[in-house]
């Protein structure tokens, strides 16, 4: 569509709908607005032409934390905040991409798609992205897009996974006749950072942003079992909060690659790649000799996974059984496995910082006296958010509170979304 066009669209009924379904009752004026700077600010950088719009979520993690890149199980959800594109052909053999939010206007060469020495940035995981899809046979080729993007950034909602969904979406609709799979997406994302960033990741963030809704995934199933699973937080009359505790992720790739580099060393003790290969009770029967070959942060973060296993597996009995006080006790059991055993609330190379101990402490305090409602460090952790789930009649005095303590521009109150990555058809 041209401009004239788009503009018309995103006023229109079925643009209304699909913005109440991604948003909320009210998000959809905000969006129709939205929607229309972002078709402006693509013929305003690439001139006039035809174009689509493509839109991709972060993400929520509600159980099975750190679990994915040892092929565990994860219950996760996509949220109503994400990055949105205008994108059009440019019959070029280059992608031009100008991000609004992050103020870059970035061209890649298909021709120069190899890693380089730069393991970090936008420019790195771009070639990645697209280096996946030329390297599983799928097609690339030259394209302009113009992206804008409300998912906080490294912070734990997945602003990265959210992004290269966002692209593997527009290279698969403008090249690819929409044919690949989320599962593609996923592992076009995932090979993106573990070889241009050298980020030891799995699946998780990217499974979650692309495929929509709440999704329960078996990694360790010959095709990646994911389940769909009808559950939203304002279905049980709680609200979904996000606290960014004010310090991100970016200098922190090696506190998280520690984690599936101690998990896969234990494993390797028993001659095994990942821990799925293993058992907790293989485990405890050589503890003694597995501490020794592996440290004890080793052997604490694989008792984290065997029993987070366990607990994504009665969080999604419990879903299914509509049994929601089982559900949100299985949350903060993960939180507490994931501060004790994994040990992933703040980096001891700099242990005076712990933002995400702090913000967990408070909402603890305040959860008592409210006796119920729940938290838990969330995503990736170290720094970041953590997430709280509060009874909806206490969530105005939950948000003035952490608010007051944490600033009110770091307290987001979500829902969960339907839509993954997808193009949008207005």
């Amino acid at each position: 569509m041209k401009l004239e066009q788009a503009l018309a669209a995103v006023k229109g009924e079925k643009a209304a709908e699909l913005f109440m379904e991604m948003y909320g009752a009210d998000g959809v004026a905000a969006n129709v607005e939205r929607y229309s700077h972002v078709a402006q600010g693509y013929v305003d950088t690439f001139g006039e032409g035809e174009f689509e719009f493509f839109t991709s979520p972060g993400r929520t993690e509600i159980s099975g934390n750190h679990t994915d890149h040892n092929l565990g199980k994860i219950l996760a959800g996509s949220i109503n905040l994400d990055c949105v594109a205008a994108a059009g052909l440019n019959n070029s053999n280059t992608v031009h991409i100008f991000s609004e939010t992050y103020n870059q206007n970035i061209t890649i060469d298909l021709a120069e798609l190899e890693p380089t020495k730069q393991k970090t940035g936008t420019v790195a995981l771009l070639r990645g992205i697209l280096k996946g899809f030329s390297q599983a046979g799928h097609e690339i080729g030259g394209f302009n897009a113009f992206v804008t993007s409300n998912v906080i950034s490294a912070a734990g909602v997945s602003s990265s996974a959210s992004f290269e969904m966002l692209i593997c979406c527009i290279v698969d609709y403008l090249f690819n006749g929409d044919t690949l799979t989320v599962k593609d997406y996923a592992k076009i994302g995932q090979y993106a950072e573990n070889a241009y960033w050298d980020k030891a990741s799995g699946l998780l963030d990217q499974m979650a942003c692309a495929s929509g809704g709440v999704i329960s995934i078996d990694f360790n199933t010959p095709d990646m079992d994911v389940e769909n699973i009808d559950f939203s937080f304002n279905k049980i009359g709680y609200d979904l909060f996000i606290i960014n505790t004010g310090k991100g992720h970016a200098d922190l790739s090696a506190d998280y690659s520690s984690i599936p580099n101690e998990m896969k060393k234990v494993a390797a003790y028993f001659g095994k790649n990942v821990l799925a290969e293993c058992s907790l009770e293989e485990l405890l029967a050589n503890l003694n000799e597995v501490r020794a070959y592996a440290g004890d942060r080793a052997v604490m973060r694989a008792f984290h996974f065997f029993t987070e296993n366990e607990r994504v597996d009665t969080a999604v009995k419990a879903l299914k059984e509509e049994d929601y006080d089982t559900f949100l006790q299985v949350i903060t059991e993960s939180g507490n496995s994931s501060w004790k055993w994994l040990q992933n609330c703040y980096t001891i190379s700099n242990y005076n910082e712990q933002s995400i101990s702090i913000a967990l402490a408070l909402t603890e305090m305040y959860l008592k006296k409210l006796g119920k409602g729940v938290c838990r460090v969330h995503g990736g952790g170290f720094a970041g958010v953590i997430m709280a789930v509060i009874p909806r009649e206490n969530s105005a005095e939950f948000k003035e509170y952490m608010s007051s303590k944490m600033g009110a521009d770091n307290v987001y109150v979500m829902n969960i979304r339907k839509y993954g990555s997808i193009h949008l058809a207005f």
